[in-house]
C-alpha cells in the first residue's frame, strides 16, 4: 500500500472574510502542487500582489498566478460559467496559462438564480444579509431542493434539458406566483447559451475528488483555500446574516471529497482589526476618524463589490469561536502595519448582554443585537522598524509582541505567522 507522505494544509477565515487570506494563501501556494477552493462562488474575492503585480480573483484559486500548482474548483463551489470564462481570460491576459480543473459535480449558477437573488433580498428586508446578487443563495437552495444543474450536465444536452425544464419552471413559478416578479429570460435562450459554455469549459471539467485522492497517495502537497470567514458560515455564523455555504474547515471533506482526517495543518487568518461587508449587528464596530483611518490605510473596500467595508476593533469572541469550530492549529495575524501609530488599541474580549458577560458567540439574534463590547485596552507601537520582515519576530516592538501574546492567551491558539505588509515577503514566520 502506498504511504501517505504529503502534507495537507487548510487556510480559513476567522472573522467576516477579508482577513488577508489571499496573501497568506499566496505565501504557501507557490510551494504547493494543488490549490483548492471548497465552497462559495464568485461572491468571494481575494487580492494577491506578486512581484508588484496585483491580481483580483473571485472564483479561481490563488495558486493560478504561479503557473506551477494545479488549481481546483471543488464540488462544494457554485460556478457561474460566464464569470469563470471571464476569469480564465483575465489570467491569460496577464500571461498565465491556467492549470485549472473544475469538479464535474460543482453546481451551476443559472440566470434565474441571479434574478431570484435580488428579489429575495428585498423580500427579506431587515433580515437580508447584504447579498452580492450573484445568485449564490438560490443556487445552494436549488441544490438542496434537488433542482440543481451540475457542471457535468452542461456536457450532456439531453440531461441538461431535462433538468433545466424542472429548474426553470420552479424558479419562474416562485418569482411570478410568490414574489410577484417577472422572469425575463427564456428557457431556450438559457439552454443554448449554457450548452455553449459547457463546450468552452469542457477541457477543464474533471472528477476532482479522484484527482486529489491520487495526488495525496502519491505524496503531492495540497493547499485548501477558504473563502469568507467563520461568522459568515451558514451554520456557525451570525445567521441569517451569513453566506449560503459552510466556511468552516470541516466543509473541506464534503466540498472536495478529501477526507478531513488527512488534513495536517489548519491556519486561521485573523486581521488585527475587524472589517465587514454586508448587513448584521457588529458589536465592536467603530465610526469617525479612527474608522476612516483604518478603512483608508487598510484599503477596506470589497474585492468583489467595491463597497466600503464597515470596520471595528479586533473581536476575540469571534476569534475564540473560529479556533474551536475550525480546530485551528495556528493563527496567521495580518495587517498589523495598519495599526501603526495608534496610541491605544482596544480589543474586545467579551460582550455585555443585558448585564451578563458573554465570552462565546451567541446563537440568539436578540442577544447579539443587544451585545456591547467589553474592551481591554493595550498600548500601540508607533511605526515598525524598516524591513522588519528580514529581522525576525524578536525585533518587533515589545508592545506589538505583547498584543500578540494577549491574543494567544485569550483564544488559546498560537500566532505563528505575522503579516506586516501586503507583499508576500512582508511576512514573519515565528519559530
Amino acid at each position: 500500500m502506498t504511504s501517505r507522505l504529503s502534507k495537507i494544509t487548510a487556510i480559513v477565515g476567522a472573522q467576516w472574510g477579508d482577513e488577508g487570506k489571499g496573501k497568506i494563501t499566496d505565501f504557501f501556494a507557490g510551494d504547493s502542487d494543488y490549490v483548492v477552493r471548497f465552497h462559495g462562488g464568485n461572491n468571494a474575492g481575494h487580492t494577491i500582489i506578486v512581484d508588484g503585480t496585483t491580481f483580483k480573483l473571485h472564483l479561481i484559486p490563488s495558486g493560478i498566478v504561479y503557473g506551477t500548482p494545479t488549481s481546483i474548483i471543488g464540488n462544494g463551489v457554485v460556478v457561474d460559467p460566464k464569470a469563470l470564462l471571464d476569469e480564465i481570460a483575465y489570467v491569460k491576459e496577464k500571461g498565465i496559462n491556467p492549470k485549472l480543473m473544475v469538479s464535474d459535480r460543482a453546481h451551476v449558477i443559472m440566470p434565474y438564480h441571479i434574478a431570484l437573488d435580488g428579489v429575495l433580498s428585498g423580500h427579506q428586508g431587515n433580515l437580508a444579509a447584504g447579498s452580492t446578487n450573484r445568485g449564490i443563495a438560490p443556487v445552494y437552495a436549488d441544490k438542496m431542493f434537488r433542482n440543481g444543474i451540475r457542471m457535468i450536465d452542461l456536457l450532456e444536452p439531453e440531461v441538461f434539458q431535462e433538468k433545466l425544464t424542472k429548474g426553470y419552471s420552479f424558479a419562474k413559478g416562485l418569482m411570478e406566483k410568490s414574489l410577484e416578479q417577472t422572469l425575463e429570460i427564456s428557457q431556450e435562450e438559457i439552454f443554448n447559451t449554457y450548452v455553449d459554455y459547457g463546450q468552452q469549459l469542457k477541457s477543464y471539467i474533471f472528477d476532482t475528488s479522484v484527482e486529489l485522492y491520487n495526488a495525496h497517495k502519491s505524496g503531492k502537497s495540497i493547499l485548501f483555500e477558504g473563502a469568507q470567514g467563520i461568522s459568515l458560515d451558514v451554520d456557525h455564523g451570525v445567521y441569517p446574516f451569513t453566506t449560503s455555504s459552510n466556511t468552516a474547515a470541516g466543509h473541506i471533506s464534503t466540498g472536495t471529497g478529501v477526507s478531513f482526517r488527512d488534513i495536517d495543518r489548519i491556519i486561521g487568518v485573523v486581521k488585527a482589526y475587524l472589517s465587514r461587508v454586508g448587513e448584521s449587528p457588529l458589536p465592536s464596530e467603530i465610526h469617525g476618524d479612527d474608522a476612516k483611518s483604518l478603512r483608508d490605510k487598510g484599503g477596506e473596500y470589497g474585492t468583489t463589490t467595491g463597497r466600503p467595508r464597515r470596520v471595528g476593533w479586533l473581536d476575540l469572541v469571534q476569534v475564540r469561536q473560529a479556533v474551536r469550530v475550525n480546530g485551528l492549529t495556528e493563527i496567521a495575524l495580518t495587517k498589523l502595519d495598519v495599526l501603526n501609530n495608534f496610541s491605544e488599541l482596544p480589543v474586545c474580549v467579551a460582550y455585555d448582554v443585558d448585564g451578563e458577560r458573554v465570552t462565546e458567540m451567541p446563537a440568539s439574534l436578540t442577544q447579539y443585537r443587544n451585545a456591547t463590547p467589553i474592551y481591554e485596552t493595550l498600548p500601540g507601537w508607533g511605526d515598525l522598524p524598516e524591513n522588519i520582515w528580514d529581522k525576525g519576530y524578536d525585533e518587533l516592538p515589545q508592545t506589538l509582541r505583547d498584543y500578540i501574546d494577549f491574543i494567544e492567551r485569550e483564544v488559546d491558539c498560537p500566532v505563528k505567522i505575522v503579516s506586516v505588509g501586503p507583499q508576500r515577503h512582508e511576512t514573519i514566520i515565528r519559530k
